[in-house]
């Protein structure tokens, strides 16, 4: 119990002693101890009547030992506030508390109780319990291995889950020196190399920013440009940039644009093509160099400008453009997104009332009743050659997978869980929380939650396209977000239930997406 709780507790007692006898305060006392002890699961809306009860129920509920936790990140009374409003202000589930660090809810502003009076906030740190000792299995001497109780064998879990953390921490630090040094490597050869440097053309000088590089470098491969021009990914995507420019061309006319991203050069293009009298073109892959072939062969260099390197580090040599296009959108809308690219560009270069290419983008749910699709991916592993090996299903179902998705198999209506305006956005619209109810079509199971995008182009002649299950395709295609059992619906049930997406604490291109349905909660990675 903090000094707060306490000094509040006696100064209530103090009040009520008066007039009393010794042994009808104690029961007082007693009394009030008993209501402070009333607590309500941090996961769920369980109350229990004391402590311990609702340490069991952490436990069998949620697999959560406060113990463990305690002991395995060193909690002390500060730490253990900063982590129960960490916990009540972020939604944050027990399998996402197993994947993150301390750093997460080490800041002050997490001391501010999120919830007046909270009985968790009450509580004294040693009060959580100690972890069990450690030989409290028991020997099993005809196959040499030991039997463990549940308990004990769910904090092995953990600490195996928390040393994986701590390794990828390491492997995380050990990427990031390699990248300082090649960095330093790069800096040196320029010193050295001056002389070729300057013979470069003007528009490749640029400064290298190496964070991305993993990203970038995907966007080198040519193959990935093919396929976002021609039949897989995609036709849609190319003609709706291109019907808002050209078709918008009014608008356009006479201005300065700047292409986020902008890859072979083919939106810059049709910026030119709309009437713009500058085109200012930035990407860090070495894709631009093949841009500026391009630009060159289509006669368009005195309009288009390309640059290389992040726009976060280079200078555009102009303080102010009229538009931005990109084509920043990844699976999910969001994962491996240029979105945080996007908002800097409009809140460093775009002029009041200029325009955002796209403007709008919506994230929506549907229900899938693929049956056969989990059978062959899932449910597979419940029986292998006549061996079990049903713990590899939660791996199968952890990452999301991204494919084209039947229409007929879709079971449910549509929920839209998240519109972006892209004018007023900040980088943290990637962390959100939303609920949905989708109202089921057809009776059978479900056995999936499908994500996908829309995006808008809400000019004077607007343009919208969908990567749905019900659209054309693109190479976008949809995201499967399969559930580990299926769930029995109704025809005209309303299935409700919660979306919780988060940046992933160690891929800022990444996410880390909860699904809560029914009565289960499912953690999934997008990294």
């Amino acid at each position: 119990m903090t000094d707060k709780g306490f000094e509040k507790m006696q100064e209530n007692h103090v009040a009520q002693m008066d007039g009393k006898s010794e042994s009808e305060s104690d029961d007082d006392w007693e009394e009030m101890n008993d209501e402070v002890q009333v607590l309500e699961c941090l996961f769920c809306n369980i109350i229990s009547n004391n402590l311990t009860d609702a340490l069991k129920h952490l436990e069998s509920a949620h697999n959560f030992s406060f113990a463990f936790f305690k002991s395995n990140h060193g909690l002390d009374v500060y730490s253990y506030i900063k982590l129960i409003n960490f916990i009540r202000k972020n939604d944050i589930q027990p399998e996402e508390l197993n994947e993150i660090t301390v750093k997460s809810w080490e800041s002050d502003k997490y001391l501010t109780p999120v919830i007046q009076d909270d009985p968790w906030l009450m509580l004294d740190v040693d009060e959580l319990g100690d972890v069990p000792n450690s030989n409290e299995y028991t020997a099993n001497s005809e196959n040499e291995g030991v039997t463990l109780s549940e308990i004990h064998f769910a904090e092995l879990q953990r600490t195996i889950q928390s040393l994986k953390a701590q390794l990828e921490q390491r492997d995380l630090a050990c990427l990031l020196a390699k990248q300082q040094i090649e960095e330093m490597t790069k800096k040196a050869q320029k010193l050295v190399l001056d002389e070729d440097d300057a013979l470069k053309p003007k528009e490749r000088c640029v400064k290298n920013n190496t964070n991305d590089q993993g990203y970038f470098n995907t966007y080198s491969h040519f193959a990935i440009h093919h396929e976002m021009l021609t039949v897989i990914g995609d036709k849609v995507r190319t003609e709706s940039y291109r019907d808002a420019l050209l078709t918008n061309s009014n608008i356009f006319n006479n201005c300065i644009m700047l292409d986020v991203g902008c890859g072979t050069g083919i939106l810059s293009m049709f910026a030119a093509k709309s009437g713009c009298k500058k085109v200012i073109s930035v990407d860090q892959s070495d894709i631009i160099y093949h841009a500026m072939d391009i630009v060159r062969e289509n006669n368009l260099t005195n309009i288009i400008e390309l640059k290389k390197g992040r726009l976060e580090d280079i200078d555009l040599d102009v303080e102010k453009v009229d538009a931005i296009v990109s084509e920043w959108m990844g699976y999910f809308l969001l994962f491996e997104g240029m979105l945080d690219s996007v908002i800097y560009a409009r809140d460093h270069y775009l002029s009041p009332g200029g325009k955002l290419l796209p403007n709008r983008c919506t994230i929506s749910l549907v229900g899938s009743g693929d049956t056969k699709r989990y059978i062959d991916l899932v449910d597979y592993w419940s029986n292998v050659y006549g061996f079990k090996m049903s713990c590899m299903k939660a791996e199968v179902v952890r990452e999301p997978s991204i494919e084209f998705c039947n229409a007929q198999d879709i079971v449910t209506n549509v929920a839209e869980i998240q519109s972006f305006d892209l004018y007023k956005v900040t980088t943290d619209c990637v962390n959100f929380v939303s609920p949905f109810s989708l109202t089921v079509k057809r009776s059978g199971s479900l056995t999936a939650i499908i994500g996908y995008f829309d995006v808008f182009f809400d000019l004077d002649n607007p343009v919208h396209f969908s990567t749905g299950p019900h659209a054309t395709p693109t190479h976008w295609k949809q995201t499967v977000f399969s559930l580990s059992e299926p769930i029995s619906i109704t025809e005209g049930e309303i299935v409700t239930g919660k979306l919780i997406c988060r940046r992933h604490p160690k891929d800022i291109r990444g996410l880390i997406v909860t699904i809560q349905i029914k009565d289960s909660s499912q953690v999934y990675y997008l990294d």
